[in-house]
């Protein structure tokens, strides 16, 4: 069985209860002991003024000083799956998802979530969790599960999607319906018309793609496993190679503003700049920050990362320091 592409980056916890779409009552959030600088963190997310991070055992960290200081809670009760990826839809209306298809929604800016599904039978994790509108919402992940919601996450279907059950781990696109989701064995779907319709590209790399980065409607990245980083300015016709000089995994990414780039994130504390053409800037490894998986660009100096050791705030130049 091929490993998933998700638990190299989290814990596996084993739930016992399914219960396949059936929205559940709030489910309060309780205050959890576990340091915020020490839990697993997958995923980052900015909702106005409030930062969120999501990870292990189901917990939510949240800031309201600009990631200064943190509070970690737990959400689920028994559940204590991992959580993978978190999006807003609107201003204080959020969807996490995680192991186990688990998808959470939550109304009020994360105080109380709503189990909307969950699927502990399959022990399959959910990857990502991504919508242009708001309103139509796709969660996807292991296997090419692929789940879809037209009403803001409160209702979801399943949906067969090309790629032979290869495991999606990226997607990414804008409002003029241009998408593209990829995956593991080099895989690249692409489509034209807000995800109706979904293309198989030709194969240009054979390894896992853990993310993909739309820079304007012609330009996008991939990247992965060994350090690979590909660009494509022809929507994905045709595709070259970006040596980032270093052959550590990459697992997340953030674009800075005003159209200046972004910031790759990855295994052994690399963080790596490209400019808003794909063009390298820099490449550098931090001290002490282990497997990195997620940013948050807080401003034009100030960056949050995200990883196996928890959240990390760097500003300007300096050397990036663990939220206390």
């Amino acid at each position: 069985m091929r490993n998933l592409i998700g638990y190299a980056m989290s814990a596996i916890v084993i739930a016992a209860v399914a219960l396949a779409f059936s929205p559940r009552p709030p489910a309060p959030l309780a205050v959890s002991q576990i340091n915020a600088d020490r839990v697993q963190v997958n995923a980052l997310l900015a909702d106005g003024p409030q930062l969120l991070g999501v990870g292990e055992r189901g917990t939510i960290l949240t800031s309201n000083d600009g990631g200064l200081s943190w509070q970690a809670r737990q959400v689920g009760g028994e559940r204590e799956a991992t959580l993978t990826a978190v999006t807003a839809l609107a201003p204080g209306l959020l969807i996490a998802v995680g192991h186990d298809g688990w998808i959470l929604r939550s109304t009020d800016g994360g105080q109380q979530w709503q189990e909307m599904h969950y699927d502990a039978g399959l022990g399959e994790p959910l990857l990502g969790v991504w919508s242009s509108d708001g309103q139509h919402v796709v969660a996807y992940g292991s296997y090419g599960k692929y789940l879809e919601s037209s009403d803001a996450g409160q209702h979801w279907s399943a949906r067969e999607m090309p790629g032979d059950g290869a495991h999606f781990n990226g997607l990414d696109g804008g409002v003029d319906g241009r998408q593209m989701l990829v995956g593991e064995q080099g895989l690249v779907l692409r489509s034209s018309d807000a995800g109706q319709h979904w293309q198989s590209l030709t194969p240009f790399y054979s390894g896992s793609l853990f993310g993909v980065v739309r820079l304007s409607a012609e330009r996008w990245l991939a990247y992965g496993m060994r350090g690979n980083v590909f660009l494509s300015s022809d929507f994905g016709e045709s595709w070259k190679p970006v040596d980032v000089g270093s052959t550590q995994p990459i697992y997340g990414h953030a674009l800075l503003p005003d159209n200046q780039g972004l910031v790759l994130v990855g295994a052994g504390s690399r963080l790596i700049r490209l400019d808003a053409k794909g063009t390298l800037l820099d490449s550098s490894q931090r001290v002490g920050l282990g497997t990195l998986t997620s940013a948050l660009v807080l401003n034009a100096r100030h960056l949050l990362v995200a990883g196996e050791r928890g959240v990390f705030q760097g500003s300007g130049d300096n050397a990036l320091a663990a939220v206390q």
